[in-house]
């Protein structure tokens, strides 16, 4: 006599949720792998479907592609950062004013205009130091320096924080200087160089009664 068909199915599936045989069933991390790479396939089987000419058609506009984006980047170089935290205006080695204005002049020969926006910005500053409108301190930025020395000189307040951003569009910030960027700075470098600041007030005490 056969056995009924509802009875037989639930012998077979008690039977087959015995652990010995799934002791070689893939693991949760393997059955997800395995879904990823079909739905991989699937989707590259349609998108050959749907491109010109085939699996072939859909390599060559990959290489397209690819070809652009080299295009691109050798075009465009390596993304910088566009914003950088101001660091230290000079570096371990301590030099003169003159010692800047003299490199600065050599990089401008050379229309290393960036270089030369540099050297003029620290000669600046260098300068001023030594002239004790501002005290030498390490680890001074440019922003810092053209604050101080402009409180102290407010006709050149506008031109120092211009200069003062102009070195960190450069230093920091992945700009190129121009020409026109380096005799601006160069002209209140030597506008400075005649300009007074402002002396402190003391305050004058009374005798006492």
């Amino acid at each position: 006599m056969d056995t009924p068909r509802l009875p037989a199915r639930e012998a077979a599936e008690n039977e087959l949720s015995d652990p010995k045989y799934h002791e070689h069933d893939p693991n949760l991390l393997q059955r997800g792998l395995d879904r990823f790479w079909e739905w991989v396939g699937d989707l590259f089987d349609r998108a050959a479907g749907s491109a010109p000419g085939g699996p072939l058609g859909l390599v060559v506009l990959a290489l397209v592609v690819l070809g652009l984006a080299a295009a691109l980047w050798w075009r465009l170089g390596t993304p910088r950062r566009t914003e950088r935290t101001a660091e230290a205006l000079f570096g371990a080695v301590t030099r003169s004013a003159a010692a800047h204005r003299a490199a600065a002049e050599a990089h401008a020969d050379a229309h290393r205009w960036t270089e030369a926006v540099q050297e003029r910005m620290r000669a600046v500053v260098r300068s001023l130091e030594d002239r004790a409108v501002l005290d030498p301190r390490p680890g001074r930025t440019a922003d810092e320096a053209a604050a101080e020395a402009g409180r102290l000189m407010p006709t050149h307040a506008t031109g120092l924080r211009t200069a003062a951003r102009t070195f960190d569009d450069v230093t920091y910030g992945g700009r190129t200087a121009d020409e026109a960027a380096y005799l601006s700075l160069r002209t209140l470098d030597l506008d400075l160089e005649g300009a007074k600041p402002l002396l402190t007030a003391v305050p004058i005490r009374g005798a006492a009664g």
